[in-house]
């Protein structure tokens, strides 16, 4: 920055600086999630001014009642003192194999939908399991860009993984990308989101039937994120029993574990509920490697009496009801949650524009040849600036963002911004420190 326009900025600039020397990183720009969301409420305490503030993947709405009625029922009906089954309630169990047939046309049984603590312990659970299937295979692969404490996770259980960026193998050049890794013999599972974060890239029909078919071939097992089920707000997904359905590499391939979420389609983040579906297939499988760490090679029930047991022997008991009272609630078609959450996207259609309309531009910008959905999240650069860079840059003008290249991303010059916290109130104070921070890097 010149030094004429550094007490132009909208936050004052010896203070940002003083708050960034104080992390002791390298690089701001390679600074966790958290870390960079401490910095910036210390930030804001100092000068009492807020950021407009795009780096934490929070919900940004209010739960639905339909889900903490029930909650507070159970409660009241005295839940809190009963141990929940370590595979969850009947009735929610129920409840999710119908949603994902009312809204994935997937078959699954009652008993392969299991309940966690979030969908970050699924991940973790799944991970676990699948890394002590078979000792020739103890690698994970992640389509990148992606959720970076899932690579957190694996360094924590001290377990191997692979990636790459997906951004330039779409379509038909996917097939050699994931056959060059899968021909190896170690991999045992696959994970990427869809929609994507950070990106949000929707893998097509295509691409997840390439997906599927390798998986059949290789025997490996593909686990989908779907953090933001439902939020492609290119297609309707939002009616039960009706199409289209929520794209799914479920569609093409008995090898799979999806990981539903309840904190961003259902904005009940603060309880801690998600869902892990397990193929009727793959809950039923014998693998005699899991007899090392296991008393059985059963796929299902090592997961549930194995590792999700001495996580946390099973998940909140109250927030089960509310979750089912959700999901029933939308399979019975009497609550659209897709309608709730679309409000997402037409902030990110706005605050896309204003970014754009002040040089800077959208990294991931098409599904091979569509242009992107407006969602949950969008990636920003600016020329001359690396994302490293330019994380540090933008703080001094009141906006935050985290760099890509946390994320697996090789896209090196971004950015990805989060619209839940913003809200329409700031869009003027948005625009008018993007048209400064043009103003003095133009």
């Amino acid at each position: 920055m010149k030094e004429e326009f550094k007490k132009e900025t909208p936050i004052d600039f010896g203070v940002v600086n003083a708050h960034i020397q104080e992390l002791n990183l390298p690089s701001i720009g390679k600074a966790s999630i958290r870390e960079i969301k401490r910095l910036i409420d210390n930030i804001e305490r100092e000068t009492g001014k807020k950021y407009v503030r795009m780096e934490m993947g929070i919900p940004g709405m209010k739960p639905s009642s339909i889900g903490t009625e029930a909650e507070i029922e159970a409660l009241r009906n005295g839940v809190a003192a009963i141990y929940p089954d370590i595979d969850g309630t009947p009735n929610l169990k129920k409840e999710i194999s119908r949603f994902v047939k009312n809204f994935m046309d997937i078959e699954v049984k009652p008993e392969s939908c299991i309940p966690t603590v979030g969908s970050m312990q699924g991940s973790f659970a799944a991970f676990l399991t699948l890394g002590r299937m078979d000792p020739a295979k103890d690698t994970t692969l992640f389509i990148d860009p992606g959720f970076p404490v899932h690579k957190q996770q694996h360094k924590v259980l001290g377990q191997k993984f692979e990636s790459f960026d997906v951004y330039n193998y779409r379509g038909e050049k996917l097939r050699e990308k994931l056959e060059s890794y899968f021909r190896r013999g170690n991999i045992h599972s696959v994970l990427y989101s869809n929609p994507n974060n950070p990106s949000w890239i929707c893998f097509t029909d295509e691409e997840l039937k390439i997906i599927g078919e390798l998986a059949t071939k290789y025997q490996v097992v593909i686990c989908e994120d779907l953090a933001y089920f439902g939020m492609d707000f290119r297609k309707d997904y939002s009616k039960p029993g009706v199409p289209p359905y929520q794209p799914s590499v479920a569609k093409y391939t008995e090898n799979y574990i999806l990981f539903i979420s309840s904190s961003k389609a259902f904005s009940y983040a603060g309880q801690r509920i998600g869902m892990m579906v397990i193929s009727n297939h793959l809950f039923a499988q014998k693998f005699p490697g899991l007899l090392r760490n296991y008393n059985s090679d059963i796929f299902g029930r090592a997961m549930i009496f194995g590792t999700v047991y001495a996580l946390s022997s099973g998940t909140a008991h109250s927030a089960q009801y509310a979750l089912a009272a959700m999901l029933k609630a939308a399979n019975d078609g009497r609550f659209n949650f897709v309608e709730e959450v679309k409000v997402y996207g037409e902030k990110a259609r706005i605050m896309k524009k204003m970014f754009l309309d002040n040089g800077f531009k959208i990294v991931y910008d098409t599904d091979i040849d569509e242009p992107i959905a407006d969602g949950f999240y969008f990636t920003i650069a600016y020329p001359g600036f690396t994302g490293e860079e330019l994380i540090e840059e933008l703080f001094y003008y009141g906006i935050s963002a985290i760099a890509l290249s946390i994320t697996g991303s090789e896209r090196v010059e971004g950015l990805r911004a989060c619209v839940s916290l913003v809200q329409p109130s700031q869009f003027p104070e948005l625009e008018d420190r993007l048209k400064k921070f043009k103003l003095h890097h133009s």
